[in-house]
């Protein structure tokens, strides 16, 4: 009788695993797809003036998406500054740094006033606070990492790296840029 119930507990794990997994990979962002739609407002976070944003608004112009974990801030340094210098179409192209503030010691009131200088040194950047690690659970991102998404005028993912890009990957990716441009 205790086998029977042992084993019967076993199936329910195992099946509760594969019922996450699946929850959680239906809910990834998949390279080919458009992913779907957050938005991030009130206590979960928004743009650095205070607005909410939605990931609607990566519609329209190429965009890429920088979801940083705020010890991490300085992973992929290279590759801003390789988008920097290119100085892409602003009516064509677009960047986005989602900072994961639950993913730091660090104190929000901290990092929004360091949110707030980096909005006004890079305009050209939307600068929006996850305070809750919104995109960490509906996308599937990695936390506690910096996070590189491309996503084309149909806000369909082009491209996604977790972690450090080499200058191979910069490089391609900047291709990437243009060819979709």
């Amino acid at each position: 009788m205790i086998e029977r119930l042992k084993k019967g507990v076993d199936e329910m794990k195992k099946i509760l695993m594969v019922t996450v997994a699946l929850v959680v990979s239906l809910s990834a962002v998949e390279v080919g797809k458009v992913p779907s739609t957050v938005v991030l407002n009130g206590k979960n976070g928004g743009t650095v003036e205070g607005k909410p944003w939605s990931s609607q608004s990566l519609h329209g112009k190429v965009h890429i998406l920088l979801y940083v974990d705020p010890d991490e801030r300085k992973k992929n340094d290279p590759l801003t500054k390789a988008l920097k210098a290119q100085q892409f179409d602003q009516s064509k192209f677009a960047s986005v740094a989602v900072i994961n503030l639950a993913a730091t010691w660090l104190p929000n009131v901290v990092l929004e006033s360091l949110l707030k200088k980096k909005q006004k040194e890079f305009p050209r950047t939307v600068y929006v606070k996850d305070k809750k690690k919104v995109l960490v659970k509906r996308w599937a991102l990695a936390d506690d990492e910096s996070d590189v998404l491309l996503f084309d005028r149909d806000g369909k993912l082009l491209y996604k790296k977790y972690g450090r890009l080499s200058d191979a990957e910069i490089a391609a990716l900047i291709a990437l840029i243009k060819q979709t441009l």
